[in-house]
C-alpha cells in the first residue's frame, strides 16, 4: 500500500547558475553553476513525499536512454517506488533547462515522452493501493488533460482524496481543470496559475470562486510563503529564514510539506505551515531534491 500515488512529469532538470540571461550573437557566457538534477513537478513532490516518510509511488513515462535510466535511478535512491514508471523506446526523455537566478528562474522543457502518459496507464488496481493521488506537470501531459475528469472520479470512487498542481500551460489554454472540479480536493497554484485557470485577477475572488465548489486552495506565495482558503477557513504561512541557493522546484516541495501535514492528520492551518516549511528548506542547494527536508528536520524547523 502507498499513502500517495503521484501521476505526472518525469525528467532531469540542467540547472544553470549565474549570468544565465541569454545574449545572442554567439557571445560566450561564464556560469557559476551547472547541476544535472533530478527534476519535474511531480516528481521533485513524490521525491519530497518519501523523504518526509510517506509510503509513495510515481506513474510517468520516461524514454529508453541515458536520461530515461538517470530519473528512474534518482527516483528510486529518493525513496520512490518506480514499479508503474513506463519506459517508451521510441521517445527520449523529457529535458528541463533551468535559468535560475535568486528570486526567479526561466524554464524551456522539452517534453519527450512526457506526453506519452495517459489516464488508463493509471490502472484501477494502481489506485487501490493508495490513499491519496497527486497530480503534477498538468499540461505537459495532453492525454491525462483531456481524461482528468475520468480519472479523478475513478480515484475518488476507490476512497482517495485528490490535489492537483497544474503548473504554467505553455499553449495558454488552461483548459481541463472545470470538468474535475466534483472531483477535486486540494488545488495548489501560485498566484499566476491562480488568476489564468479562473480568469480573474484578484487571488481572493479567485480562490473564491473555487472554494464555493468545495475545493481546498493552497496558493504559494514566494518569499511571503503560503496563503490558504476552504469552506469555512482561511490562513496564511510565513516561511522560516533559510540561506537560499536555488529555488527551484520550492513549489513542488511545498505541496509534499502540506500532502504529508494532511495524511498526518494535521489540520488544515498546520498542513499549510507543513507546506511552507518543506519548500523554503528544499531552497539550501540547487535543484528540486538534494536539500528536501526529512521528516525529522521538517518537524525541528516548525514554528
Amino acid at each position: 500500500m502507498f499513502d500517495v500515488l503521484v501521476v505526472g512529469d518525469a525528467n532531469p532538470d540542467l540547472v544553470l547558475r549565474g549570468d544565465v540571461r541569454p545574449r545572442f550573437g554567439q557571445e560566450e557566457q561564464l556560469l557559476d553553476a551547472a547541476e544535472l538534477v533530478l527534476g519535474g513537478s511531480s516528481t521533485i513532490t513524490s521525491s519530497g513525499c518519501a523523504r518526509l516518510g510517506l509510503r509513495t509511488a510515481q506513474v510517468a513515462c520516461v524514454g529508453d536512454d541515458t536520461f530515461g535510466s538517470f530519473t528512474a535511478a534518482a527516483l528510486r535512491r529518493n525513496g520512490v517506488d518506480t514499479a508503474h514508471l513506463a519506459v517508451h523506446s521510441g521517445l527520449p526523455t523529457g529535458l528541463s533547462v533551468i535559468l535560475s537566478e535568486p528570486g526567479d528562474r526561466a524554464i524551456l522543457t522539452q517534453t519527450g515522452a512526457l506526453a506519452a502518459l495517459r489516464p488508463e496507464d493509471v490502472t484501477d488496481f494502481v489506485l487501490s493501493q493508495a490513499r491519496h493521488l497527486h497530480v503534477g506537470g498538468f499540461y505537459l501531459l495532453p492525454s491525462i488533460v483531456d481524461g482528468a475528469a475520468g480519472l479523478f472520479a475513478r480515484a475518488k470512487a476507490a476512497g482517495l482524496s485528490t490535489s492537483l498542481d497544474t503548473n504554467w500551460d505553455p499553449s495558454g489554454k488552461w483548459a481541463g481543470v472545470d470538468a474535475l472540479l466534483p472531483h477535486l480536493d486540494y488545488l495548489l497554484p501560485n498566484a499566476e496559475e491562480l488568476s489564468a485557470l479562473t480568469g480573474l485577477s484578484d487571488v481572493e475572488a479567485a480562490a473564491a470562486s473555487l472554494v464555493a465548489r468545495g475545493v481546498t486552495v493552497v496558493l504559494k506565495d514566494g518569499a511571503r510563503g503560503a496563503r490558504a482558503w476552504w469552506p469555512g477557513g482561511a490562513c496564511a504561512s510565513a516561511p522560516p529564514a533559510v540561506q537560499v541557493v536555488d529555488t527551484t522546484g520550492a513549489g513542488d516541495s511545498l505541496n509534499a510539506g502540506f500532502l504529508a501535514g494532511l495524511l498526518a492528520g494535521e489540520p488544515l492551518e498546520r498542513c499549510v505551515t507543513w507546506a511552507v516549511t518543506a519548500g523554503s528548506l528544499s531552497t539550501r542547494a540547487a535543484g528540486g531534491t538534494a536539500a528536501q527536508a526529512t521528516r525529522d528536520e521538517l518537524l525541528a524547523a516548525l514554528p
